[in-house]
């Protein structure tokens, strides 16, 4: 099959053919129908995470299972599915509490003892997030989808499986946002973009949008933004705190940079709570006032949406079809495999939303 590679830091992702296992007992094989091109590989592919070499990329998913492992009950040939980063063992101590999204069980891959799943030549290829969704099959761990109703599309599918649940969890699960406060969210990428649309399913009053780039922030009002900041206009932390005569009750970073976390703490309002999302890379240190813990200021980290993704994802399929998950406004562009590393020229300009790879083109 064919896939996207990454085999060595800063370099363009090459376009080459693979072999993938057959599944094991609790394994199930997917054709990929399309992937989201998402801001986390392009920090592992710039060297801001590491990783391992060769490894085949991409985490945002959906498609059609292929062949499922003999003690797969869950899913059958046919069926359409969301894959997900959050694969859980199930009977863990952070699984047995309800925080599925933070489980790192080593039961969920396969050991050292057995095959790779994905190879080349005999050499192993590694998988990237559990997924490698830059291919054109995904061999994953039975707890690494959901599966989905059929009359979702899956190119709109595949941004439910990071982006989606990843901002809108946020929202709903870490910071428990509640009816009529007030939000800001700093960066209306993707992620940024799902934080809004999700403060207005939770019933935010006012929702404030903040990026550099003023067609990312026109994008923000049809997802839910009421109020629009253009952080290249001056200092943003005044500007929202004049806009709400104090600060915010809840704050979104969905960046990943020390300032603009720095920034989701300083606008928020006394009680108030700052989430960061965004990757902020290993090493690097975030200043805050300590004075400013006495007025009982929090600052938190997300997972992947704290998320319950068996759960969450159908439940986001529903909000879509039923117009109130916007999800056709985020996809900028819809691509081939060959064009991934255009997609994230794309993405480093700030031109798009999501790109989205299509296996059928």
């Amino acid at each position: 099959m064919k896939a996207a590679v990454l085999r060595e830091v800063g370099k363009p992702l090459e376009i080459e053919e693979i072999q993938i296992s057959s599944p094991g007992p609790r394994e199930v094989l997917i054709k990929t129908t399309s992937a989201g091109v998402c801001h986390s590989d392009l920090h592992f592919i710039q060297g801001l995470y590491p990783t391992v070499f060769p490894i085949v990329m991409g985490h945002e998913s959906a498609g059609v299972v292929e062949q499922v492992g003999k003690d797969v009950t869950y899913v059958k040939p046919g069926d359409h599915v969301i894959t997900c980063l959050s694969v859980f063992c199930g009977h863990c101590e952070h699984c047995l509490s309800g925080h599925m999204s933070r489980c790192n069980s080593a039961e969920v891959r396969r050991s050292k003892n057995e095959p790779p799943r994905l190879s080349q030549n005999d050499a192993t290829m590694y998988q990237f997030a559990h997924l490698s969704s830059f291919a054109e099959q995904m061999l994953i761990h039975e707890h690494g989808l959901v599966k989905i109703r059929e009359d979702m599309p899956l190119d709109r599918a595949a941004l439910i499986g990071c982006a989606v649940t990843t901002g809108i969890g946020s929202v709903i699960h870490t910071a428990d946002v509640e009816p009529g406060s007030t939000v800001a969210v700093i960066g209306a990428g993707g992620v940024g973009l799902s934080c809004i649309n999700g403060a207005a399913i939770a019933g935010a009053g006012r929702i404030i949008a903040i990026d550099m780039v003023a067609s990312k922030l026109e994008t923000a009002k049809e997802f839910g933004a009421t109020d629009l900041v253009n952080a290249s206009d001056g200092d943003v932390v005044e500007k929202v705190i004049e806009m709400t005569g104090g600060g915010v009750q809840y704050s979104f970073e969905a960046i990943g940079l020390k300032q603009t976390a720095e920034q989701s703490f300083e606008m928020l309002c006394v009680g108030g709570t700052a989430t960061i999302i965004g990757m902020i890379p290993p090493g690097v240190k975030i200043e805050l006032s300590g004075a400013t813990f006495l007025q009982e200021k929090r600052i938190q980290g997300s997972m992947m949406g704290s998320n319950r993704f068996r759960v969450d994802m159908p439940r986001f399929v529903d909000f879509y079809l039923a117009g109130k998950l916007h999800l056709d406004q985020m996809i900028s562009k819809r691509i081939a495999l060959e064009d991934i590393n255009g997609a994230f020229e794309d993405m480093q300009a700030g031109a798009v939303a999501r790109s989205v790879i299509m296996f059928d083109q």
